[in-house]
């Protein structure tokens, strides 16, 4: 597509094993879960993969290890039209994470960092050409902050806008709040940057507010089935999910964060951003999966037709 720009992606490659279950057992108990998969995940590849499917023009960094799944990783982001110049070999374990997903779709998340957690930042530097190459610079938390700040400050210095995704969430310093351009907490990390539990649409804004007076310029709250709160400089803004039958909600906030990247890079306003963001991570909780769950971009923009059309009937 003409005109994109282009968007590089920082963060964590993992690989995914999902236990579907009915019920968690408590201390001592055993229950039976429904399967086993094995998928791709990471949130940093996760938006890669995603914004690559999407249209993007997107490039990876980011660290595996020297096992099989680090080279499949790579493959598959590659597979999908992602640049992987900045995935690089370190240490002998890739990311791994233990996903379990309840009756309700909801997920839980046990995370071995592996090569992950040696990306430092001087490891970055490795890397700091791809950072160079503006347009948007997306970034996630489970990578170490020294990273993300370094990733985030190079960004800005080539006039590239900051996407942070503060997940999993942890306390933020100032510095990187400062470079951040739009910040994009769901509920539980709302409440836990702002040590405050909003409940209410107001309490929500109140939170979201607090926020974008540390520093990002743009908060959208991903608010799951009820869609997302825009707060910028002309106020408030809420944009509604459609009503879909849920099976697996991982990945949704990713998918999320990767459509919205993709629809800015093609010069769309915040609001339309907002609006294709919505939908891609709509359909992406009614299939199972992180990356497999990531929807065709043909798939987000015939939906967001047929939502129009149904507006638009009395």
């Amino acid at each position: 597509m003409s005109g994109r720009r282009p968007i590089t992606v920082v963060g964590s490659i993992n690989r995914d094993i999902v236990v579907y279950h009915d019920t968690l057992p408590r201390v001592g108990e055993t229950v039976f879960a429904q399967h086993l998969a094995f998928g791709h995940g990471g949130k940093g590849a996760n938006q890669a993969f995603a914004a690559s499917r999407l249209g993007g023009d997107v490039v990876m960094v980011g660290r595996v290890g020297q096992d099989d799944y680090g080279a499949l990783a790579r493959q598959v982001l590659a597979t999908e039209g992602c640049a992987v110049a900045g995935v690089r070999t370190l240490g002998e374990l890739s990311g791994q994470a233990l996903v379990l997903v309840g009756r309700d779709a909801g997920n839980r998340i046990l995370v071995i960092k592996g090569a992950n957690g040696r990306f430092t930042a001087s490891e970055l530097e490795r890397d700091a050409a791809l950072l160079a190459r503006g347009g948007f610079v997306l970034l996630q938390l489970e990578i170490p902050l020294e990273t993300v700040v370094l990733a985030a400050e190079k960004a800005r210095a080539c006039d590239a806008r900051v996407l942070l995704d503060p997940a999993p969430a942890i306390a933020l310093p100032l510095e990187l709040l400062r470079v951040t351009d739009i910040l994009t907490p769901n509920q539980t990390e709302l409440a836990a940057l702002t040590g405050s539990a909003p409940a209410s649409p107001a309490e929500v804004i109140e939170a979201a507010q607090q926020l974008r007076a540390r520093g990002p310029g743009v908060v959208i709250v991903k608010m799951g089935a009820e869609g997302c709160l825009l707060l910028d400089a002309n106020g408030h803004r809420r944009f509604a999910a459609p009503g879909v039958a849920a099976i697996d909600t991982t990945g949704a906030g990713d998918c999320f964060n990767a459509a919205l990247a993709v629809s800015l890079s093609e010069d769309a306003s915040l609001a339309d951003a907002c609006r294709f963001a919505v939908a891609a991570a709509s359909l992406s909780v009614t299939r199972p999966g992180a990356q497999a769950s990531t929807p065709q971009r043909v798939e987000v923009e015939d939906f967001l037709a047929q939502l129009a059309r149904q507006e638009s009937c009395p």
